[in-house]
Order: structure tokens, then C-alpha cells, then sequence
């Protein structure tokens, strides 16, 4: 590899991943309004769960479920646009690899918004369809159906799809020429992506600690795309309804939200 090229590659992709299109979007359409105090609130539990990250979730809760598909079809393409060009240019060197990964970085720690960005799995998903198609397809619905179906956990359906890359990469690309760069990029990609999620991830222990596991289907209900997905689901023959509690106010909780999906 040229050590130039190289270079040129790591920047460009880290500039254009730290484009914050979710801070951007809310400047735009809700100025003065803040994403720090969002919270998604389940059943009769008196705490709800922070969003702590700048994402096409996070700005659905207050632009609706089109602005935060908006942003994370931005945020996707962000990442495929460079890993994919690299790969054109030069398709038997890995400096798509280095590509995708730059743009992931940049996407959760950008330069332009004091390295405060979301925890990356639109970019990832990006930067994947341009690296191997078919791999970005099963990772995810694999992801889907073990967390949604199996394990029953939502933060499993959603973040799955990271941890599987590797088992992917590892049974598919073991005779590619570019097979250690490929372990290399989706290694540190679940690394950084999970130091990035360490608030989430902490967060949710301490929630299930104290009240148990939240039913998938009324998580997805609490925000905008969650509740896209419900009746994409349901359309599908594959939706679960959830199990109702003594005292649930979750239809309360959602109220706002289904009103921000409206309109």
C-alpha cells in the first residue's frame, strides 16, 4: 500500500463520517431544542432509559420517524459513499477497509461536534453494503430475528449485527487475499463499537437489575422507528404482542412519541 494514498484515505473518510447529519437536521428543523434529555419510558417503571447518543433514533423521538430514517439513511451513506469508491479504485488493495473503518470512527467521535456523535451502526451497516452486500443483509436479519424472536432483547436486535460480522468475514473471506485486513477492520470495529456503547450498555444492566427485561415489542413502541418496525412486523406475520402488566401506563409513555411518528 502506498503510504500516501493510505493517508489520504484515513482523512477523508474520517472528515466526511464526522458529519453530524442528526445535529445538523435538528439545527435545521428544531433549533435551540437539545437531544440530551430525551428519555424512552416503559410500563410503570418510574426511570426511563437516557439516549445518550446522536442518532436516526434519538432525533425520531423528536422529529418523527421520516426525520430519523432521513438521518439514518445520511448517516449510512456517509460511510458506503467513500468505502465504496476506494473499492473501485482500487479493488485489490484493502483501502476501503480503512475506509469504512475511518468513517466509523469519525461518525461517534466527530472532530466537528467535539468528538460527541452516536455509537455507529448506520455507518457500520454502511460501510458493510459496500464491503460485502450480501454479509450486510444476513448479519442483520440474523441479528433481528435472535434478538426480537429468541433471546427476546431489543438491544440484541439492534447490535447484534456488529458481533456477527466477524463470523461472517471469518467462514467467508478465509481464502481472500485480504483476509487479515477483513479480520482486522471488523475486530477494532467491535471494539470501538462496543467502547462507544459501554453507557448503553451500562445503563441497561442496571434497568434490568432493578425491574427486568422489557418486552421487545413494547420497546420498539416507545419511539417513532421502533414503531415502523412493529407494524412492518406485523404485515410480516411476525409480530409479538407484548405481555401487559398490572398498573402498565406504557400507551401513556408512548404518547409523545406516536405523536412526533404522525407527522
Amino acid at each position: 500500500m502506498d503510504p500516501v494514498i493510505l493517508l489520504i484515505v484515513i482523512i477523508s473518510s474520517y472528515l466526511l463520517g464526522s458529519i453530524s447529519f442528526g445535529t445538523i437536521i435538528m439545527r435545521i428543523f428544531k433549533p435551540g431544542e437539545s437531544l440530551d434529555d430525551l428519555e424512552i419510558k416503559l410500563d410503570d417503571r418510574p426511570e426511563g432509559y437516557k439516549l445518550m447518543s446522536v442518532g436516526g433514533n434519538t432525533v425520531s423521538m423528536k422529529l418523527g420517524a421520516r426525520g430519523g430514517c432521513a438521518v439514518g439513511l445520511l448517516d449510512i451513506l456517509k460511510a458506503f459513499i467513500p468505502t465504496l469508491v476506494f473499492r473501485l479504485l482500487y479493488p485489490e488493495q484493502p483501502y476501503f477497509l480503512f475506509a469504512a473503518l475511518a468513517a466509523f470512527i469519525g461518525h461517534n467521535w466527530p472532530i466537528f461536534f467535539r468528538f460527541q456523535g452516536g455509537r455507529g451502526i448506520s455507518p457500520f451497516y454502511g460501510g458493510l453494503f459496500a464491503i460485502d452486500p450480501i454479509g450486510a443483509v444476513v448479519v442483520a436479519v440474523t441479528s433481528l430475528v435472535l434478538g426480537l424472536f429468541i433471546l427476546k432483547q431489543v438491544i440484541i436486535a439492534f447490535l447484534g449485527g456488529v458481533f456477527l460480522a466477524v463470523f461472517w468475514f471469518l467462514f467467508t473471506k478465509f481464502n481472500d487475499p485480504l483476509f487479515w485486513y477483513y479480520m482486522g477492520y471488523v475486530v477494532l470495529i467491535n471494539i470501538l463499537f462496543f467502547t462507544a456503547m459501554i453507557p448503553e450498555l451500562r445503563q441497561d444492566r442496571e434497568m434490568a437489575k432493578k425491574y427486568g427485561r422489557p418486552d421487545p415489542s413494547a420497546a420498539l413502541q416507545a419511539f417513532p422507528m421502533g414503531q415502523h418496525m412493529l407494524r412492518l412486523m406485523k404485515m410480516m406475520g411476525m409480530e409479538k404482542k407484548p405481555k401487559p402488566s398490572a398498573g402498565s401506563n406504557t400507551t401513556e409513555a408512548v404518547e409523545p412519541a406516536q405523536k412526533n411518528s404522525e407527522e
